[in-house]
């Protein structure tokens, strides 16, 4: 079984939520900065070298001021 932060499903979401972290005009410091995280972890995360887990999933979405449900529905 292939790891899923490998998976083309889970780098469809990270690139939907770079996308809408760029849209909001956003750089990866000062969302890291809404976080109250490291901007090395933004990094990671986008650069998929650090899964996500569901909470962070869905305070990443509250800052970006999406819907998590849109990023899932990019899963099916």
């Amino acid at each position: 079984m292939e790891k899923t932060i490998y998976s083309t499903t889970y780098r469809t979401l990270i690139l939907w939520l770079k996308e809408c972290r760029e849209a909001k005009g956003l750089t990866m410091r000062e969302l890291a900065q809404q976080l109250e995280v490291a901007h090395s972890w933004v990094g990671k995360v986008e650069q998929m070298e650090r899964r996500l887990d569901v909470f962070e999933y869905v305070r990443l979405c509250e800052c970006l001021d999406v819907n998590p449900a849109l990023g899932l529905k990019k899963l099916q």
